[in-house]
């Protein structure tokens, strides 16, 4: 066994059609399910795949990875113009203890267990990283609306574009709420001590907790930004509401005039 592997994680779209890849694959998967699926392709080398777009390799050279990735093109949807990268090494020393250091985590051993739940972080990392810039964008979409707002006095958003922004926000809410299980530890560490610790662990070197909480941060702004622009925009709706009665009841008026002076 290696004393080191190297596992990289690589959000390249939206989504994975995993039941296409699974049958393309042909292969016996170590784990599966409709949101993952993981392969041993041979002594320290390994696939995982995710429903969210995310391809985690262990094992690997940087030309094995651009031709894994090339084969699952297909499979992609949405694909990512930039896809996003972290990378974790696992460093073997028989009879050390579970140490956890900067993009590296030190164990005494290393087995399909241990490599999943690797794995499984490695790709919780990555998603929560590209979740953290789109609603980084949305805020800063938002700050230009606000700003707007404080300068001219007036919403520079029309209800139509308003309707595509809100969607896209709630797109992105629950994307997040389907892909980020960082509350949900995996079924194998429930009664391994080891493995368990390694969860924890992991979980902590990559901030999974803090990241996700700044993530909903970010979103309940947005929606409470969202809330405003929305009553705005019905105060505005029910403004020429309001103007297009009067007109009417002018029109009326004068109809009524006119008739009585003919």
């Amino acid at each position: 066994m290696e004393d080191r592997l190297k596992l990289s994680a690589i959000l390249v779209a939206n989504q994975l059609d995993l039941k296409a890849l699974k049958a393309f694959l042909d292969l016996k998967p170590l784990a599966d399910s409709s949101s993952e699926v993981f392969y041993k392709l041979g002594q320290a080398r390994y696939q995982y795949f995710f429903n969210y777009g995310v391809i985690v390799l262990c094992g690997h050279t940087d030309e094995e990875i651009k031709w894994t990735l090339k084969t699952c093109t297909p499979f992609m949807r949405n694909p990512l113009t930039n896809s996003l990268r972290d990378e974790l090494d696992l460093k073997i020393t028989p009879g050390s203890p579970l140490l956890f250091e900067f993009n590296e985590v030190l164990v005494d051993h290393v087995d399909d267990r241990i490599i999943r739940i690797a794995m499984f972080n490695l790709a919780q990392s990555v998603a929560l990283d590209y979740y953290h810039q789109t609603t980084e964008n949305l805020l800063t979409e938002i700050k230009g609306f606000t700003r707007d707002l404080e300068t001219t006095g007036k919403l520079s958003l029309g209800r139509r574009a308003m309707m595509k922004f809100i969607g896209k926000a709630l797109n992105t809410q629950n994307d997040i709420a389907d892909n980020i299980y960082i509350f949900d530890a995996p079924e194998l560490v429930w009664d391994d001590e080891y493995l368990d610790t390694l969860q924890k662990g992991l979980k902590q070197q990559f901030d999974l907790r803090v990241r996700f909480s700044e993530i909903e941060y970010t979103m309940r702004i947005i929606e409470d930004n969202l809330s405003v622009f929305r009553e705005i925009s019905h105060q505005r709706e029910s403004s020429i509401l309001e103007w297009i009665i009067i007109l009417l009841i002018l029109v009326e008026v004068f109809d009524l005039m006119i008739s009585k002076l003919l």
